[in-house]
C-alpha cells in the first residue's frame, strides 16, 4: 500500500524562514549550569570549567543535559572545542522522557573527517541523514555551530559551511518527530566543550489545545461508567472500568502526552467514537504484554504494532497519535508503530481515555492535541 503523507502536499518547495526581530539570548552564563538540567545521569555528568560546559569523561550514556525551557521554531549558535578522538550530539525538540535521538533531532559530533559523508559523520542528523560535506576541525579548535529550526524546515551550519537543509516533511524519517522539545547536549564520554551558546526564538507554527496539565483541566473531560480517576498534580491516573472522554469532539487531529502504567497494564486511547460500543470506535490498544496480539501501540482489531514499542513498566515514555482522513500514525517513545491508512470511520467523536482492569492503572501527563 503506498504511504500518503498526513500533511497534505510535499512537491512545493520550502519558503525561507522568515528572520524575527527578536535578539538572540545567551543560554550559558560561563560560569554555572544555571537554566540546565542533567537528565538519565548524575549530577557530575557535566560541568563548568574556564567558560565553558564540559562533558565529564565517566558520565557516559544515556546521560544528557538540557535546558529548562522548551523551544519550537528557533536559531541556535554555539561552538564546540574537538581534540582528538570525540563523539557526542546536540538535542533538538528533545522530550521530558523518553529517547531524545528517535523522537527528536540529534545533530551529530564527530572528529572524523570523513571523505564521503556518513549518517554517522559530523553534521548528520543522527543517525538517518548524512550531511552534506564533513566540515569538521579536530586538532584543538572551536568548531562554530548553527541551527536553524522553523516549522518543517530545518538547516544546519558547521564552520559557515551549509551541511543540512532539510524539509523534514519529506523525511519518513523525520516526518512524525516533535518539533517542539527542549536542546540538549549528550554524553558518550569525551570532554567535548562548549561555548557561546545562545538562541532567538521565531515565531511559533502550531497551536496546540492542553486537554489536561493541572485538576482544574478535568472540567474539559466527561466520566463514562464507573472508572477510578485521580488528578495528582500535573499527572492524571486511570484506573478499574470505564472510560474518560474530552467534551470536545475531533475527526483530523494530532494528540500527543507522556504515559506511565503498571506492569501489564490493560487501557486505551479511542477516537473517532460514536459511543464506547467497540465497533463505533477505533482504539489504540494500552497493553505492555510483548506476546498479545495487539500489544500497546496497535490499532486494536486492525493492525499489531511493529516493532514492539521500547517500553517498561512505571517509566514515562512520550506518546503520539496523528490522525488525518483515512490514515493513523501511532508513534511510542520515538518508534513509528502503526501506520494504517484504510480508517472507514469518520465521524468526529470525543478522545476518550479508557481504562479496562481493576488494578491496572495507566497515568497520563501533559496531554495536548490540535486539529489539523
Amino acid at each position: 500500500m503506498t504511504r500518503r503523507s498526513l500533511i497534505g502536499s510535499l512537491a512545493a518547495p520550502l519558503a525561507a524562514p522568515a528572520l524575527q526581530a527578536q535578539a538572540f539570548e545567551s543560554l550559558f552564563d560561563g560560569q554555572t549550569l544555571r537554566g540546565w538540567t542533567v537528565v538519565d545521569g548524575p549530577a557530575s555528568a557535566f560541568y563548568v570549567s574556564d567558560g565553558a560546559i564540559v562533558v565529564h569523561e565517566g558520565s557516559g550514556d544515556p546521560a544528557w543535559l538540557r535546558t529548562d525551557k522548551v523551544y519550537e521554531n528557533f536559531e541556535f549558535r554555539c561552538e564546540v572545542f574537538i581534540k582528538g578522538w570525540a563523539n557526542g550530539g546536540l538535542f533538538f525538540h528533545a522530550p521530558l522522557h523518553g529517547r531524545p535521538t528517535e523522537c527528536g533531532i540529534k545533530l551529530n559530533l564527530f572528529q572524523k573527517k570523513d571523505s564521503t559523508p556518513l549518517a554517522e559523520s559530523m553534521g548528520a542528523i543522527f543517525p538517518v541523514i548524512a550531511p552534506r560535506k564533513v566540515n569538521v576541525r579536530n586538532q584543538g579548535e572551536w568548531n562554530a555551530i548553527r541551527v536553524m529550526a522553523d516549522g518543517p524546515a530545518l538547516r544546519v551550519w558547521i564552520n559557515d559551511e551549509l551541511v543540512q537543509d532539510l524539509n523534514r516533511d519529506l523525511h519518513p524519517a523525520l516526518r512524525h518527530r516533535l518539533r517542539s522539545g527542549y536542546i540538549g547536549i549528550q554524553s558518550l564520554s569525551y570532554p567535548l566543550r562548549f561555548r557561546k551558546l545562545e538562541i532567538r526564538e521565531l515565531t511559533p507554527k502550531e497551536q496546540w489545545t492542553s486537554l489536561y496539565a493541572e485538576p482544574a483541566d478535568l472540567a474539559k473531560w466527561s466520566v463514562i461508567q464507573s472508572p477510578k480517576i485521580e488528578a495528582l498534580g500535573d499527572v492524571l491516573r486511570t484506573d478499574n472500568l470505564g472510560y474518560l472522554a474530552t467534551k470536545q469532539t475531533y475527526k483530523d487531529f494530532e494528540f500527543q502526552c507522556y504515559i506511565r502504567a503498571s506492569k501489564h497494564s490493560n487501557g486505551g486511547i479511542i477516537f473517532r467514537s460514536v459511543s464506547e460500543k467497540s465497533d463505533e470506535h477505533y482504539e489504540i490498544q494500552l497493553h505492555d504484554v510483548e506476546g498479545a496480539v495487539y500489544p500497546t501501540g496497535s490499532l486494536y482489531g486492525f493492525a499489531r504494532s511493529r516493532p514492539y514499542p521500547r517500553i517498561e513498566p512505571e517509566v514515562w515514555y512520550p506518546f503520539q497519535l496523528i490522525v488525518k482522513g483515512q490514515q493513523c500514525v501511532v508513534r511510542v517513545n520515538g518508534d513509528t508503530v502503526v501506520d494504517y491508512a484504510n480508517l472507514l470511520k469518520m465521524d468526529r467523536g470525543p478522545i476518550m481515555l479508557q481504562a479496562h482492569q481493576m488494578g491496572k492503572w495507566v497515568e497520563y501527563k501533559q496531554i495536548r492535541v490540535r486539529e489539523i
